[in-house]
């Protein structure tokens, strides 16, 4: 027998076979238990996927939700933000001309201070904070026509630690 012929005849088997088990497939039902097993499985993928998206969406929303109950000065201190706020004015009922803000601020606003030449390190956050503030109040006056803000009587600084990293200066 030549090559060509058993080449023939092993090609010729392998086209039988695969006929033969196509046929005993296509009798007991397992093409189409193959067709349903493979719809089954793409459709497990896409379920998949779909599963993948809302677990993000519940982690975005769980992280809104957190961001929603922390306050301005969390919020900006997660983000790595300078933070500053006016919390309450205090004026004197019997003497308006006394009085005094408290402030809110972060560590981050400290630094930023400190970088813009209000202190240094080792000073008390308390004083890097009212230097900043007499600065800016001195500026205001300054901005309204006060002719020499800085001979304008200010009075004594007193500073209050309140805790929670808090003080009042009056």
């Amino acid at each position: 027998m030549a090559v060509v012929e058993i080449v023939n005849k092993v090609d010729y088997l392998a086209i039988v076979r695969r006929k033969m088990k196509k046929l005993i497939k296509k009798l007991f039902g397992i093409d189409k238990i193959e067709a349903q097993k493979d719809q089954a499985l793409a459709e497990a993928a896409v379920a998949e996927k779909l599963a993948k998206q809302r677990l993000e969406e519940v982690v975005e929303a769980e992280k809104a939700a957190e961001q929603a109950k922390m306050t301005p000065k969390d919020r900006a201190t997660a983000r790595g933000e300078p933070y500053v706020a006016v919390l309450d004015t205090h004026v004197n009922k019997e003497n308006v001309r006394n009085g005094f803000f408290e402030l809110d601020w972060n560590d981050e606003f400290v630094l930023q201070l400190k970088q813009a030449g209000y202190g240094f390190d080792g000073d008390p956050e308390e004083e890097i904070v009212d230097r900043w503030f007499r600065d800016l109040a001195r500026n205001m006056l300054a901005e309204e026509g006060v002719a020499e803000p800085e001979r304008v009587g200010a009075g004594f600084i007193n500073v209050n630690k309140l805790g929670n990293g808090k003080a009042s200066v009056e």
